[in-house]
């Protein structure tokens, strides 16, 4: 039976740029196997009618793939299937609260500011009641030289005596808390969101404007009520992934 052939490439439905979105296909394609590894894959002119689009939309999407090694290009040869973008999700992000607490020892963190008595009037997906101020910190997080996370960790301020420099500069949020003395952790949460780099995030990771990245948001209350972690994190999309063990 002849295959089906294949619709023309809806854009419209999105506001990024077409060769982002045409990256983000062939990088499917080789992660699912119909571009094999070690496969030609079509030529520009075969994609740019396959995807109803000019072969220099095709080229920029390719160049991203090159970038990543995924493909390499070889003058009067053709384009060729180099890795799958498995390879690179080596960040697996922790589902409970054990694992949360295990840091990488590969990572390094780096504190890009440090503010007191922030006053927080409503959070997303809020638990516990409030702390009158928190401490602020905005860090990033790198691995083998690329920043793969942006966090924004608010402490609740009147634990700032009981959390030392060296903690800010290697402890993730969770083990800032959980390592404090003499404070039990009653409650936490932890929820996913998926969405898409704006122009400060694209910048502080290095990334195309509008590429995935996922929101992790952590909170943490005491025996008080009192949410005395509040944590917000952009992972790289290419990079992470979360595992959820089903029973």
């Amino acid at each position: 039976m002849p295959a089906a052939p294949r619709k023309t490439v809806d854009f419209s439905r999105s506001a990024i740029s077409r060769y982002i979105q045409l990256a983000t296909l062939f990088r499917r394609r080789i992660d699912s196997g119909q571009w094999p590894l070690g496969s030609q894959i079509p030529t520009v002119d075969e994609l740019a009618e396959e995807c109803g689009v000019a072969r220099a939309t095709i080229r920029q999407a390719l160049d991203i793939l090159e970038d990543e090694k995924l493909i390499e290009r070889y003058r009067a040869k053709g384009t060729f299937v180099r890795r799958r973008p498995q390879e690179e999700l080596w960040c697996a992000v922790a589902t409970d609260w054990s694992g949360l607490l295990r840091p990488s020892h590969t990572a390094r963190l780096e504190v890009l500011s440090d503010d007191a008595d922030v006053k927080l009037e409503r959070v997303a997906y809020p638990i516990g009641t409030l702390a009158p101020a928190y401490r602020h910190l905005h860090r990033r997080h790198w691995r083998h030289d690329m920043a793969f996370l942006l966090t924004d960790v608010y402490v609740d301020e009147r634990l700032r005596d009981r959390i030392s420099r060296e903690d800010i500069e290697t402890k993730t949020a969770l083990r800032l808390i959980a390592d404090v003395p003499d404070l039990e952790i009653v409650e936490a949460q932890q929820t996913l969101t998926i969405g898409t780099a704006d122009m400060e995030t694209a910048e502080a990771l290095a990334m195309p404007l509008n590429a995935p990245v996922a929101f992790v948001h952590r909170r943490a209350v005491d025996r008080d009520g009192i949410a005395v972690l509040i944590a917000e994190g952009i992972y790289r999309g290419d990079v992470v992934r979360f595992d959820v063990k089903l029973r």
